[in-house]
């Protein structure tokens, strides 16, 4: 689950964050280089506390549901940004507008999705079919045969992840609407990918972004008061949904804005990547959710083709 990227950055995606938005990259004096312990430590610590927030998110969903708790983390989220960046609302075109509305739509659909889905099935491989998504993106764009090796190598993961629990094909043991969500999820993530890109180019700083994360905060109201109802107002669930809003946003979207100040783009898409493993530990570590050998190898199956993806990519912009 990515953390909400900043409208000049890079959207926090293992396979296409660099083709989705290559111009943009660290304004540092570091960033021509991405060396260092530094920015490295800060993209890792990001991924760790988008992770841990989903895991945090799988404790309260018995309080709110599913769509409770992407109101409350949407919600709180939104209202950080808004109180952080004061966006301006006048001066933009119908289009510019459009673009915003957009974002906002496949922000709400990429959590509504995602959480809905572990809901049902563990962090790990909720987060590794969800990765799908930005790696068929990064496919689509690179037009490189290359790059359908790195989609097959993905696909064998899949295969492998399908018989989870010994189930064999099918996803196994694997709730079948929880892999769907996942996937939509992913397909939601790329779609976020896309419009994040625009939306950088049309509002300045972060001014698309708090206003895009209103958007999806106004769409998932609804469907979290039906689910959650009066729930949603007691005032340790709102701490803890606070709590999760934190670490899923607004935390990682800072630490990630500090990275991308003293590394390059594609480095960060690289370093994105291991986002499924973070989500595989936080998995077994919070909520106890074991993995088998092959959930492993799946795992690290889909990790590698979404860095060869994103490494396939630069080569071809270094050509």
């Amino acid at each position: 689950m990515p953390a909400p990227s900043s409208s000049s950055s890079p959207a926090a995606s293992p396979a296409a964050a660099a083709p989705a938005t290559s111009p943009a990259k660290g304004s540092g004096p570091d960033s021509g280089s991405g060396s260092g312990l530094g920015p490295v430590a800060l993209v890792i610590s990001a991924g760790i506390s988008v992770q841990f927030g989903a895991a945090l998110a799988v404790m309260i969903m018995p309080r709110a549901g599913a769509a409770g708790v992407v109101t409350l983390r949407l919600a709180a989220a939104a209202l950080v940004l808004l109180l952080l960046c004061r966006p301006k609302v006048r001066g933009y075109s119908r289009s510019d507008w459009g673009t915003v509305l957009s974002f906002g739509v496949a922000m709400a659909g990429m959590n509504g999705l995602f959480y809905q889905s572990i809901d049902r099935i563990p962090l790990g491989p909720a987060v590794t079919l969800e990765v799908l998504g930005p790696l068929a993106l990064s496919v689509i764009v690179s037009r490189r045969l290359v790059n359908l090796l790195w989609a097959g190598l993905a696909l064998g993961g899949v295969v492998l992840l399908s018989g989870h629990g010994g189930g064999g094909l099918g996803f196994g043991a694997l709730d079948p609407l929880g892999a769907a969500f996942a996937l939509g999820a992913g397909a939601m993530w790329a779609a976020y990918i896309v419009f994040s890109a625009r939306t950088g180019r049309r509002f300045p700083q972060a001014d698309g972004l708090a206003l895009a994360m209103a958007v999806a905060a106004v769409i998932s109201l609804p469907l979290g008061i039906a689910e959650a109802g009066s729930a949603l107002l007691v005032p340790s669930t709102l701490a803890l949904g606070v709590g999760v809003a934190v670490l899923s946003s607004v935390l990682p979207y800072t630490l990630e804005l500090l990275a991308l100040r003293r590394m390059p783009a594609p480095t960060f898409a690289i370093l994105m990547s291991l986002e499924p493993a973070i989500a595989a530990a936080a998995g077994f570590l919070v909520l106890n959710q074991a993995m088998s050998a092959l959930d492993a190898l799946a795992i690290a199956l889909v990790i590698a083709a979404s860095m060869g993806a994103v490494r396939s990519q630069i080569r071809k912009k270094a050509a």
